[in-house]
């Protein structure tokens, strides 16, 4: 049995419905399991991760555990000590690249996610660390734009990253969980090839089929509605990442390739499989 946090998520998700392919019993936690609508198959569970008393529930019979650590916020001890006392013995982390050799500590994207490392490394439990970089999904916070039109308002046009689907980062995450050799291993995951903000607008116009231009902003016009997925006092963080990668060289590894045996999927199929995130009316 492994046990997902974080469930309903894009990566959980993908993680569940790749566990559930390879024939693992999955525990899927979620704070509303009747609108998780998740994977058939799947042991959809509510979780309150503030409820200590109701935490051992959630690792009974379990022998894995996906921290999703966006899902889990500050309680990556208490769900530790807990899944420890139930019996499981391997851990998989979602991290962040901002973590790395030498990276600043007292940058709050980098100390929010170390903190959850030292936490799991010192676990005593088996541990593998996923670290990856910019996340396709990110990306959906331009969808409202390309509904509305053909382009799309933002800040630093020329940032080159190279995003990575959610699908890549779970099936890494399914070869942690279910194979061998991956013991203190840390995983840095991006897609295989770098292109700029630009760039990838118009790959999503393409999926969409139509042409779809990004027009650059200065930066103090970016306010919080433009990046909905950064959490609270991060942004300035996150914009000084963003004015960075207009003139460094971003990472690129193979290591999505290295662990699963496949190529990492590019933009362009990442844009491809969410057309309809880019087009559907929200509700």
């Amino acid at each position: 049995m492994i046990v997902v946090t974080g469930a309903s998520g894009n990566v959980g998700r993908s993680l569940v419905s790749q566990l559930l392919a390879e024939g693992a019993p999955v525990r899927a936690l979620t704070r509303d399991p009747g609108r998780a609508a998740l994977p058939a198959g799947a042991e959809a569970v509510r979780a309150d991760f503030a409820d200590r008393a109701g935490l051992p529930a959630l690792f009974a019979g379990a022998t894995g555990l996906f921290l999703n650590l966006s899902a889990v916020h500050g309680r990556v001890p208490d769900l530790l000590a807990a899944a420890t006392a139930a019996g499981v013995t391997r851990v998989v982390l979602l991290s962040s690249g901002a973590v790395d050799e030498g990276a600043d500590e007292s940058h709050p994207v980098v100390a929010h996610h170390l903190a959850a490392e030292r936490a799991v490394t010192a676990s005593g439990l088996r541990w593998t660390l996923l670290r990856p970089n910019a996340f396709a999904t990110n990306s959906f916070q331009w969808a409202p734009q390309v509904r509305a039109g053909n382009t799309v308002r933002g800040p630093f046009a020329g940032a080159r990253t190279a995003p990575i689907h959610e699908a890549d980062i779970a099936a890494v995450a399914v070869r942690a969980l279910l194979g061998d050799g991956h013991h203190a291993a840390v995983y840095r995951l991006t897609g295989p090839e770098a292109s700029t903000t630009s760039e990838q607008i118009a790959l999503i116009g393409a999926a969409v089929g139509r042409p779809v231009t990004f027009t650059e902003i200065p930066r103090d016009e970016v306010d919080r509605d433009l990046f909905p997925h950064v959490p609270p006092g991060m942004l300035e963080a996150i914009l000084d990442a963003f004015a960075a990668a207009v003139t460094a060289e971003p990472e690129v590894t193979t290591t999505v390739a290295e662990v699963t045996g496949r190529p990492a999927h590019t933009f362009a199929r990442w844009a491809t499989d969410h057309a309809a995130d880019f087009t559907a009316p929200t509700t």
